[in-house]
């Protein structure tokens, strides 16, 4: 497949921000599988940037040595990499449960997906001064306790769902509306975030964006299509939601992030020159946000997104 040929949403250049591009496309499995995948995403999304970036692209010296923006992203990449490991191991039981090869063939892409964000995640810990061979050890030792506290109890309840349960549609809820649907509106503020300090870290966000479009938008299709089948399944997915939300309510994730934004704001404390006129959003510098501010912007995108494809799907009572 050639560049012109290369479906929008799949290419570096032209694909929308993770934010517009879950909002507003629509992509069922059957048009998003191994075929797509292969013709669109290493010629589009990875051309030149298969470990996350162009090799020429680095991060600045105020990120790239010590100092509380080193601390803040290598937090950031640590706890990252891990929950994308996390996530490519459940994806596996969801190929494995999938009901037709459709969506077996997406989720085997979506697999892949994951795993590649976490090496590039891992990868970018060595250009932020962590030794290859302490690479286990440092990620380890900086995002441990955030991963027992908020990745395990979630990688339980997912597990429960997938592999005790073998619910493959209530794996997809999970990961679609409990996981990423809460999680990717981060991505996006990352990648703004790190575009000045690390561009190379905002590549990373940005690819990783590209692909969780795709994840997010074919996800709700296949809520979609399954509620519109079986409208019967309604009930029980709710409570499903339900009990997921309970746990989110319970887990440290507004600690963690407050921790992250604080060494960021740091940060933009003492190299908030180099920001200049870089606009967070449209109409705000990032050298006039406060690490609240951010925070409630990231709760509120994440809200617009879920109240947004929750609806689409059929699920607007869990709003």
């Amino acid at each position: 497949m050639t560049a012109a040929h290369i479906p929008a949403e799949a290419d570096w250049e032209r694909a929308p921000g993770l934010m517009d591009g879950a909002l507003n496309l629509e992509l069922p499995a059957a048009a998003c599988g191994l075929a797509y995948w292969l013709g669109s995403v290493p010629q589009g999304t990875l051309r030149g940037h298969v470990r996350g970036h162009a090799d020429d692209v680095r991060p600045l010296d105020v990120v790239a040595g010590k100092g509380p923006l080193n601390s803040a992203l290598v937090q950031e990449l640590a706890f990252r990499s891990l929950a994308e490991e996390k996530a490519t191991r459940a994806i596996g039981h969801l190929v494995a449960l999938a009901p037709d090869n459709a969506t077996m063939e997406f989720y085997a892409t979506q697999l892949l997906d994951e795993a590649r964000h976490a090496m590039v995640f891992r990868g970018h810990l060595l250009q932020l001064g962590v030794a290859e061979h302490e690479l286990a050890d440092e990620v380890e030792r900086v995002a441990a306790r955030d991963s027992a506290d908020i990745l395990v109890p979630l990688e339980n309840f997912g597990l429960r769902v997938l592999r005790d349960e073998r619910d493959f549609i209530g794996g997809v809820l999970v990961l679609t509306v409990l996981v990423e649907g809460v999680l990717a509106p981060a991505a996006e503020l990352s990648e703004r975030k790190w575009r000045v300090f690390d561009p190379a870290a905002a590549d990373i966000e940005r690819g990783a964006g590209i692909d969780e479009i795709r994840h997010l938008t074919v996800g709700s299709s296949v809520l979609r299509e399954h509620l519109l089948k079986h409208p019967e399944e309604k009930p029980r997915l709710l409570e499903l939601m339900a009990e997921g939300y309970e746990l989110w309510g319970k887990l440290p994730t507004t600690e963690q992030l407050l921790r992250r934004e604080a060494l960021f704001q740091q940060g933009v404390e003492e190299h908030g020159h180099l920001l200049g006129d870089y606009e967070a959003w449209p109409g705000r510098r990032l050298a006039d946000t406060t690490a609240e501010e951010r925070m409630e912007t990231g709760r509120s995108w994440a809200e617009r997104m879920q109240h947004t494809r929750l609806a689409y799907m059929g699920l607007g009572e869990a709003i």
